[in-house]
C-alpha cells in the first residue's frame, strides 16, 4: 500500500536538506578546495614539480567523469544513501593512506581514488537526492539551500587548512580532513538519506514503467539541440571553475599580494557566493533559470579580463573575488536546475550525468593543463587570459542554449 497524498514525503524535507548541506560544505572544503593548499605544501617537502601533483588529481577526475552517468541512474533508481555515504567513507580512508605517501606512484592511485569518489560525493548526487525525494519541479528551494551549505566550503576550509599546515603539516592535515569525511559526511548521508519516503514512491507506483519511460527521456534528451549546447556551457563553466579554483592560490600570491591578504581575498569567495544566492532566493523565486543565467555569465569573462590585466591593488583583487563568487554561486544553482527548466523533468540523475560526463572531464584536466602553460611560462599571465577565453565561450554557449530552449514563437519574437 502507498502513502496517501499528505505523506511526509511531500513536506518540505528540512532534516535532509541540512544533512545534504553539512555533508557538501565539509565534502567541496576537505576534497577539493584543500588540494591546492596540500599540494604546494607537498611539492616544497618532496620536491615534486606542479604538472606531477596536478597530474594526479586530473587522473581522479577522468574517472568521476565516466562515473557521473552511472552514478545518476543509481541515484534515480534510490541508492543514493548507499552511494553518498559509502563514498564518504572511501574517501576517509584514502585520506589516511595519503597521509602516509611518500612515493609518486602510491600519490597518484591515492589522489585517483579520491577523484573517483568525488563523483558520488559532490553537488551533482546531492541535487538528484534532491529532486527524488521531492519531484524535480519542486527541487528548486531544496537544491538553493543545499548550495547555501557548500558556499561557505571554502571560507570555512581554505583557513582551516592553511591553520592546520602551519601548526602540523600536511601529513597531519590529511587525518584531520579524513576524519571529517569518515564522521561528519558518512554520517549525515546514511543517517538522513531515505529512499522509502522519495516522492516517487508516492506519484508514481508503477516504479518499472517509470524507469523505462526514464530512459526514453534520455533518449529523447539527445536528439534536442539545447542538450549539447547546455552541455558546452557547463564544460566551458568547469575548466573556468577549476583552472581558477586549483590555480588562484598561486596566481593571486604571483600578483605580488602576501600569503595573509591572499587566503583573504580567497576567504571572500564562499560569503560572495552564499549572498548571491540568497538574493537569488528571495528577488529571482519568480524568475526562470534561463534568464537568470543568461544575466549572470555574462559576468565571467569580465571578472577575468580584470585579473588577467593584472592589478596590483589587494582592494581590486579582493573585488573581483567577490564578484565571481556571487556569479559563481548563482550559476551552481543555475546547473543544478537547467534540466527540470530547460529539457526534462524526468531522469533528472541520468541525464544531469550525461551533461556533466565532459564537464568532469574538464575538471580533470583544466589543472593540469594550467600547470602545463605555467611552466611554459614561468607566469600566470597566459593562463589568466585562457581562463578568459573559457568564460567568454562559457557565455555564448548558454546563451544558445537558452534561445534554443524556448518556444519557437518566442524565439521568433526574441521574448525570453
Amino acid at each position: 500500500m502507498h502513502a496517501s497524498p499528505d505523506s511526509p514525503a511531500e513536506n518540505n524535507p528540512h532534516t535532509l536538506i541540512t544533512a545534504l548541506g553539512i555533508g557538501q560544505l565539509c565534502a567541496w572544503g576537505s576534497l577539493y578546495y584543500s588540494f591546492p593548499l596540500i599540494a604546494e605544501a607537498m611539492m616544497a617537502d618532496l620536491g615534486w614539480s606542479k604538472t606531477d601533483v596536478y597530474g594526479a588529481a586530473t587522473i581522479g577526475l577522468v574517472l568521476a567523469g565516466f562515473l557521473a552517468y552511472p552514478v545518476g541512474v543509481a541515484v534515480d533508481k534510490g541508492y543514493g544513501r548507499a552511494l553518498m555515504g559509502s563514498a564518504s567513507l572511501m574517501a576517509g580512508i584514502l585520506l589516511v593512506f595519503w597521509s602516509q605517501v611518500d612515493s609518486l606512484p602510491g600519490f597518484y592511485l591515492l589522489v585517483a581514488g579520491i577523484g573517483a569518489v568525488q563523483a558520488a560525493a559532490l553537488y551533482e548526487p546531492a541535487f538528484a537526492v534532491i529532486a527524488r525525494r521531492v519531484g524535480a519541479a519542486k527541487a528548486r528551494a531544496g537544491i538553493t539551500a543545499i548550495t547555501l551549505w557548500g558556499g561557505f566550503a571554502s571560507t570555512v576550509f581554505i583557513p582551516l587548512v592553511q591553520l592546520l599546515l602551519d601548526h602540523g603539516g600536511w601529513r597531519d592535515a590529511l587525518l584531520v580532513l579524513a576524519a571529517i569525511n569518515g564522521l561528519v559526511c558518512s554520517i549525515a548521508y546514511f543517517g538522513f538519506i531515505r529512499p522509502e519516503k522519495d516522492a516517487i514512491h508516492f506519484n508514481q507506483p508503477d516504479l518499472k514503467n517509470v524507469q523505462t519511460t526514464d530512459r526514453q527521456e534520455v533518449r529523447a534528451a539527445f536528439r534536442k539541440p539545447v542538450f549539447w549546447l547546455l552541455m558546452l556551457a557547463l564544460t566551458a563553466y568547469a575548466g573556468t571553475f577549476t583552472a581558477f579554483t586549483f590555480h588562484m592560490y598561486p596566481l593571486l600570491l604571483e600578483n605580488g599580494l602576501s600569503t595573509s591578504n591572499v587566503v583573504w581575498a580567497i576567504a571572500t569567495i564562499g560569503p560572495a557566493q552564499v549572498a548571491g544566492r540568497i538574493l537569488i532566493s528571495i528577488y529571482g523565486s519568480g524568475t526562470s533559470m534561463r534568464r537568470i543565467g543568461s544575466c549572470v555569465v555574462a559576468v565571467f569573462p569580465l571578472v577575468f579580463i580584470v585579473l588577467a590585466l593584472r592589478p596590483a591593488s589587494m582592494w581590486m583583487v579582493t573585488t573581483m573575488c567577490i564578484v565571481y563568487g556571487a556569479s559563481n554561486g548563482i550559476f551552481t544553482i543555475v546547473r543544478g536546475l537547467v534540466v527540470p527548466d530547460m529539457l526534462s523533468r524526468r531522469a533528472y540523475g541520468a541525464i544531469n550525468g550525461l551533461l556533466t560526463f565532459p564537464s568532469t572531464l574538464a575538471r580533470a584536466f583544466a589543472p593540469v593543463a594550467v600547470a602545463l602553460l605555467w611552466s611554459n611560462t614561468m607566469s600566470y599571465g597566459v593562463v589568466v587570459w585562457a581562463i578568459a577565453a573559457s568564460a567568454t565561450l562559457l557565455a555564448l554557449s548558454f546563451w544558445l542554449a537558452a534561445w534554443a530552449s524556448q518556444p519557437m514563437s518566442k524565439r521568433v519574437l526574441g521574448d525570453s
